[in-house]
């Protein structure tokens, strides 16, 4: 099985007044194509500092981060944020939509950035709004759907770019039960398709959805429990 993400070692740090502060410390992880995580742990445990450096939005201090073959705790900034958007998508709780800007323009965004011509843009975009169920809205703006719909279009956007990673930080924070379920029922469908995905959460009902589990605690980890094997692409 190929690996996706090898930490090995890994240690953070921050400096503040009353001195070096460490967030991380040793943490060892191995994520193959195809997982499916769940990174869990209280408040304070580290969990959050881990994802912003898988997501390649911050780096360690000390240790290796080898992300789809790339050395990026190495990595100077250009280098890493190519990496970043080639490599993973990302899915946050509070959506992060543009306003102003119809549910099809949000979700091609990322591709503005690629050089991607207006039409090809639309077509991907518009095949992604039909493949999370909302092919019909493509013209409507985010306040003119419900909060499920915003995160559904926001997982469509993280897809936009053919991620080989999708990051998911608290992604049902602000969600009923209801439309949690319906968010983690898409993220288990884009996992049997072969997405590597990962996700923060302190809920223990969403972590159930994840095929294996990671604790933190005080920035170490304390438990590493495979719940299902790493399904097969269909």
């Amino acid at each position: 099985m190929q690996n996706v993400i090898v930490v090995r070692n890994l240690f953070k740090d921050y400096v503040t007044a009353a001195g070096l502060f460490p967030v991380l410390k040793e943490v060892e992880l191995q994520i193959d194509k195809g997982d499916y995580v769940a990174i869990m742990g209280p408040s304070g445990s580290g969990k959050s500092t881990f994802m912003n450096i898988l997501g390649c939005l911050d780096k360690p201090s000390s240790g290796e981060y080898i992300l789809d073959g790339h050395h990026v705790d190495k990595l100077e900034s250009d280098d890493l944020a190519k990496v970043r958007n080639q490599t993973i998508g990302f899915v946050f709780q509070g959506f992060n939509l543009l306003s102003r800007s119809n549910l099809l323009d949000n979700v091609a965004l990322p591709l503005v950035y690629t050089g991607v011509e207006k039409e090809e843009r639309h077509a991907r975009a518009r095949q992604l709004l039909e493949k999370v169920g909302l092919g019909k809205h493509v013209d409507s703006r985010p306040n003119q759907i419900s909060g499920g719909q915003q995160q559904r279009v926001a997982i469509a956007r993280a897809l936009i770019n053919n991620p080989r990673l999708l990051l998911a930080d608290e992604p049902t924070g602000n969600l009923d039960s209801k439309t949690s379920e319906e968010i983690m029922e898409l993220f288990g469908n884009l996992n049997r398709e072969g997405i590597t995905i990962v996700v923060v959460t302190h809920e223990l009902d969403i972590a159930a959805h994840a095929s294996r589990q990671v604790r933190f605690l005080d920035g170490r980890i304390v438990e590493d429990v495979r719940t299902h094997p790493i399904s097969e692409p269909v």
